[in-house]
């Protein structure tokens, strides 16, 4: 079947999600939108009943369905639309306290920060002497000082009670409001039937791998399961960072080999193709039911039934066919699906296997052994198709992504295999103990294959962000499919083409190596090799580098981890012995899982609020040594000095934020003198003076809150710093740097250095004369 054959209905795909989308994110336009798409659905099949368009009939039933589907999709949010709207109603907003009582309906997952959270279809509220029914869906978060003391029973099935506040979520999210459990959460009723058995049968799987040793352990429940509770932190960036996270969520190959596998012994049993779909769909619901029957697995099984179903029948064209109105199917039943990322995934990759593993590989057999063509063929197509969609998440690609699935394809189908197996053993202990036992070996030869490709220099290399950067790696994407199928099959393009396409893939491999290079092994040495100062550029944020005889230190770590990690590899910097987070604030603390498990002692201003104190616990289980700052605070730092001069007692009436950030005084060992201000304001910078802790002069002043125009000239002038450097990003909301935090300096004819117009800005003693680099500015002063 030709290609345009193939790919026929996805106008009706397209049609519904962009419909869903829409609706979903302007729900009040929901109900008008529905109204018209059927009113136009209606006169194109008067239309049609009157005779053939001369555009033909498969066009004009295309368009029909494809209108069909909007509206469908654009009524169901219509209807939808009084209930969720009802929770307005009860007055929840505002930090009030409340008592909902909910079923759980997705799997208990822990977030970044250490708490819990949970999916689950709010029935009950109480707020006050006032109790409200209601059927929508909501999200539990549960703190992490409250995870030790949850109920065993908490599982899919579950009816719970939490109490706290609540808080409305994003218009697109399936759910209304997020609970966050000021208490904890209590069971009313544990998971019943056969979610009870299901949850027993997990539970015992990861019991039954928790004696087993290293990081292979934790990931056994995860390939067979979907059970990631016992996956360390450091292993899970691992996966993620080498392309491997999907084997340890419930994805369509999983269910796709649960069928296979019992399609194959019910024809080896000599079942007829009838009974052997039957048992296949059986298995299928079963192993669903298994894993926890929450919308993720559901979808993943749907896409998995059709793969399989295409595969086994051989018809690649119809496998498409099926595939979107599957796709279409799913959106109408839960239009919310068209803003999930994960979704969009599941269809991708689903539909990268359908329509380019065959040609990938005829491609790839003309220089490999045919089997090892196919073993690369199917990371690959999921890969390219894939990427643009993940970079939306984080902008970066992981550049041995297909070596990593290459290598541990073989041990996941085996683990997954042997996993299930001993969660379904687990009547018979010591059976399910040798098959757990079994399983360690390729789990954790996923889990070394992981942790060692992520510690590759240059794994992961830097790309463009949003829509943008989506469209670049697709244009990318389409010019390496074109070099592999080039001239095969259905892939056939003229050699022009394909020349060109060979071009752009040659100049994207020589900057992604220069690129690479730059972040690694080459990027100590496009820096002055003597810097003790580093003010790094992360844009609206402060990240600022001192370094003196081989130690270093860290002062904030700027609004986000990726631009932070690519200053501390250009620095070659691995490891911080000193980290100082002046205060809480994402501009100074966002980028700080950049250095998770990397830092020594912690240095800290005052906590303000629960989300600060889950923030250092979290560093503390990562090894971090966190210490609270306080004026007259001492250390050293190599052969330097630091003194901590802020905030004093005097501080007091700045109990937070930026009037309380740390101030740092340090210099010696080849620092010059240096202050670092944070985020002061004026009246805390009077104080400051009050004090009588200041040592001027100073070489370096690190410019208080990125120039804002709220400064104390009296300050700058005591200090009479010879450099000031402003760290801020370009065309930031704020206007800074502003005119009258730069006049101190400038009246003096001191230097003045920015992050946002210079880049990356470095500092040293060169004898007694202070040197200055400037990234975007040639030589130094």
């Amino acid at each position: 079947m030709r290609a345009h054959a193939r790919l026929r209905l996805l106008p009706v795909v397209a049609g519904a999600w962009v419909t869903a989308f829409l609706t979903i994110t302007f729900p009040l336009a929901a109900g008008p939108l529905a109204a018209a798409l059927w009113a136009l659905a209606l006169c194109g099949l008067a239309v049609a009943a009157r005779g053939v368009s001369p555009w033909g009939r498969i066009p004009v039933i295309v368009v029909l369905l494809a209108l069909v589907a909007a509206a469908s999709t654009a009524s169901h949010v219509a209807f939808a639309s009084p209930a969720r709207e009802s929770i307005e109603k009860i007055g929840w907003q505002g930090g009030r306290a409340l008592e909902v009582e909910a079923t759980v309906v997705g799997k208990v997952e822990r977030w970044s920060d250490g708490s819990l959270a949970f999916d689950a279809r709010a029935v009950w509220w109480r707020l006050g002497p006032n109790e409200h029914r209601t059927n929508i869906e909501v999200v539990v978060v549960v703190a992490p000082e409250d995870v030790d003391a949850l109920p065993g029973a908490l599982d899919v099935g579950a009816v719970v009670r939490a109490s706290g506040t609540a808080t409305a979520t994003d218009p697109g999210d399936r759910a209304v409001v997020t609970v966050r459990a000021a208490r904890g959460v209590t069971v009313v009723a544990a998971p019943s039937g056969a979610l009870s058995v299901a949850a027993g049968l997990r539970q015992g799987l990861v019991a039954s791998a928790s004696g087993l040793p290293g990081a292979g352990a934790g990931l056994i429940p995860g390939l067979a399961v979907g059970d990631t509770s016992a996956v360390t932190a450091e292993l899970d960036v691992a996966m993620k960072a080498s392309s491997l996270s999907h084997l340890t969520a419930v994805s369509g190959a999983n269910c796709a080999l649960v069928v296979a596998l019992t399609f194959s012994a019910a024809a080896a049993l000599g079942a007829g193709r009838r009974l052997r779909v039957i048992v296949g769909l059986v298995s299928l619901a079963g192993f669903v039911l298994l894993v926890t029957p929450e919308p993720s697995v559901v979808r993943a099984a749907t896409m998995a039934a059709v793969a399989m179903g295409a595969l086994l029948l051989g018809r690649v064209s119809a496998g498409m066919a099926v595939l979107s109105l599957a796709v279409t199917v799913l959106l109408i039943a839960d239009p919310w699906l068209a803003a999930s990322l994960g979704f969009a995934l599941s269809a991708a990759a689903t539909a990268s296997l359908l329509l380019f593993v065959r040609p990938l590989t005829t491609g790839l057999a003309r220089f490999l052994p045919r089997s090892l063509a196919l073993a690369l063929a199917v990371p690959l197509a999921a890969q390219l198709v894939c990427g643009p969609l993940l970079v939306l998440i984080a902008p970066s690609i992981p550049m041995y992504g297909v070596v990593a699935n290459l290598l541990a394809g073989p041990a996941a189908p085996v683990a997954t295999i042997v996993g299930l197996a001993a969660c379904l053993a687990a009547p018979v202990p010591w059976v399910q103990y040798g098959l757990t036992a079994i399983a360690w070996l390729p789990a954790s030869w996923i889990a070394t294959t992981a942790t060692t490709i992520a510690g590759l220099p240059g794994n992961l290399l830097p790309w463009g962000e949003g829509l943008v950067g989506a469209a670049l790696l697709s244009g990318v994407g389409l010019a390496i499919g074109l070099v592999i199928t080039g001239g095969v099959g259905h892939a056939r393009v003229r050699s022009s083409t394909r020349a060109v396409a060979a071009a752009i893939l040659a100049v994207v491999v020589g900057v992604s190596a220069g690129w690479g290079a730059l972040g690694t092994l080459a990027g100590p040495f496009t820096l002055p090799q003597k810097w003790s100062v580093l003010a790094c550029d992360v844009g609206q944020g402060d990240a600022v580098l001192l370094r003196s005889a081989g130690q270093v230190a860290l002062v904030d770590t700027g609004p986000d981890p990726a631009k932070l990690d690519e200053c501390l590899a250009r620095a070659g910097i691995q490891r911080l012995d000193l980290l100082v987070v002046t205060h809480f604030d994402l501009d100074h603390v966002g980028g700080i899982a950049a250095v998770e498990g990397r830092v020594g002692m912690l240095l800290h201003g005052p906590i303000t609020s629960p989300e600060d104190e889950r923030l250092l616990r979290h560093m503390e289980k990562a090894g971090a040594s966190p210490s609270p700052a306080a004026a007259g605070q001492q250390g050293t730092l190599g052969a330097a000095q630091w003194r901590v001069l802020w905030p004093a007692g005097e501080s007091r009436a700045f109990s937070g934020g930026n009037d309380a950030s740390v101030v740092l005084d340090i210099r010696g060992g080849g620092i010059p003198a240096t202050i670092l201000l944070g985020d002061l304001s004026a009246s805390p910078q009077r104080a400051l003076i009050a004090t009588g802790d200041l040592r001027p002069p100073y070489a370096v002043v690190k410019v208080a809150h990125h120039g804002s125009a709220d400064q104390e000239p009296e300050l700058y002038a005591m200090l009479a710093g010879s450099l000031a450097l402003v760290t801020v990003g370009i065309d930031n909301d704020y206007g800074h740097p502003r005119d009258e935090a730069l006049a101190p300096f400038i009246d003096r004819d001191a230097a003045v250095a920015r992050t946002d117009t210079e880049g990356i800005l470095a500092v040293w003693l060169d004898g007694s004369r202070l040197s200055l680099w400037r990234e975007h500015v040639e030589g130094h002063q």
